[in-house]
């Protein structure tokens, strides 16, 4: 994550209709799918600017792990407590130390995502859970990307076979962000093919390109959110701009 853009994501993370609704989602399947069997210890492994941070410290103790210097120290700043800057790959934890990692839009960034998620088998205790969203769909692949730092988007089925590889057994696995797929693809597409440059002030961002007016923004939000329910019923969408997955270690 380039300086630029860790420093627009705290207000991101908590003005965006993509974030909130993303968050709201994620918290609703934190109380529908794992907070009932019994956790304290969680790491969210790639925190950015700590708004995932603060809505799992609702359900146990948080670590914060964030892999880039400078956005750790921002996120330290902010949040008043210390935060590791340490890699997923190779986590400072001891074996079964842990009953929930999450990693929220964050092993796309690690060229080997087969170890991230084996250093989150490792430090999870028997019968702990795996928690991981991921952009869906290399088809979708944009200066979005690009500008991420991601090696690849994911197919479900790709995304499962990594966790049932690394000894994990799939509680739930669907796409979201299901309902906007077709008009983010669209223009997607369509900024490829007419916007081959981005101006140098420019961060290339879907959130900088898909910055919306206030109405826009909740009508946004309105839509995604309308997926929460689906999600929560257990209810797997056949497409969308993301994935979800989580995982549970097979003692």
């Amino acid at each position: 994550m380039n300086k630029l853009y860790y420093k627009e994501y705290y207000k991101l993370e908590r003005e965006h209709w993509w974030f909130k609704a993303r968050l709201n989602i994620l918290d609703s399947l934190m109380q529908t799918d794992i907070s009932k069997n019994g956790i304290s210890k969680i790491l969210n492994a790639g925190a950015a600017t700590g708004a995932t941070s603060v809505m799992l410290k609702k359900y146990g103790q948080v670590v914060s792990l964030e892999y880039d210097k400078d956005c750790s120290e921002f996120l330290s700043e902010v949040l008043g407590e210390d935060i590791l800057n340490d890699s997923l790959t190779d986590l400072p934890m001891d074996d079964k130390s842990l009953d929930l990692v999450c990693a929220f839009d964050v092993i796309e960034h690690i060229k080997d995502h087969q170890q991230a998620v084996k250093e989150g088998y490792r430090v999870l205790k028997d019968n702990g859970y795996i928690f991981l969203t991921v952009p869906a769909f290399q088809i979708l692949w944009s200066k979005h990307d690009e500008i991420n730092h991601h090696y690849r988007r994911y197919r479900l089925k790709e995304l499962r076979k990594i966790l049932l590889d690394n000894g994990f057994e799939i509680e739930y696995s669907s796409y979201f962000n299901f309902l906007l797929f077709l008009p983010i693809s669209f223009i997607r597409l369509l900024s490829k093919l007419l916007l081959p440059k981005e101006s140098g002030e420019s961060t290339g961002s879907d959130f900088e390109k898909f910055n919306s007016s206030n109405f826009l923004n909740r009508i946004l939000y309105k839509v995604f959110m309308s997926e929460r329910a689906l999600l929560k019923r257990k209810i797997k969408l056949p497409f969308g701009v993301s994935a979800i997955i989580i995982g549970k270690k097979v003692v």
